[in-house]
């Protein structure tokens, strides 16, 4: 792994955190408890402030940075980004899954228990209200959903891979 120190500042990973052999981690990054950061995930904190929650998973060549002069990247608890999902100067604010091939933009926040469809497109600026499944290009919000999917998809995808983590520890 390359945990990689700009402009001073120096990725701060809890230790029981999880970070894969071929990821990259720069600058003013924090990642909380039982994260873990998956193979090719790029972390760039060189422009802006990333903080990355407790028990968020950053699924393989996924890409989190932002754009400088605009607000801090922010990931609360219990995220889980797919695989090659760009998650770029926004705020996701917890309980979220965030599906493969996803785009999220700048200053875009998704509010807890929002499921973003693989391959959607999430607008600057736009709000992803709690309680619905979002796709397409750009995202709108297209299903209502309900408790039990909330727990089968968003907690139980941030649970496993908190188990998958622990495959891999030495």
């Amino acid at each position: 792994m390359a945990i990689i120190t700009v402009q001073g500042k120096t990725p701060q990973i809890d230790p029981t955190a999880r970070i894969m052999e071929n990821a990259t981690i720069t600058g003013d990054v924090t990642i909380g408890k039982d994260s873990s950061v998956w193979f090719q995930v790029v972390i760039r904190g060189d422009v802006n402030k990333i903080v990355i929650g407790d028990r968020v998973n950053i699924q393989d060549g996924a890409i989190v940075h932002g754009t400088n002069g605009r607000g801090d990247t922010f990931l609360g608890n219990d995220v889980s980004i797919g695989h090659r999902a760009i998650v770029h100067g926004c705020k996701i604010l917890g309980r979220a899954l965030i599906g493969m091939g996803a785009i999220i933009l700048d200053d875009a926040v998704i509010q807890e228990d929002v499921i973003i469809a693989a391959g959607a497109v999430v607008v600057q600026d736009f709000v992803c209200e709690s309680g619905y499944i979002y796709a397409g290009v750009p995202a709108k919000a297209v299903k209502k959903i309900d408790g039990t999917k909330i727990q089968q998809y968003i907690d139980g995808t941030a649970a496993a891979y908190v188990e998958y983590s622990s495959w891999y520890k030495q």
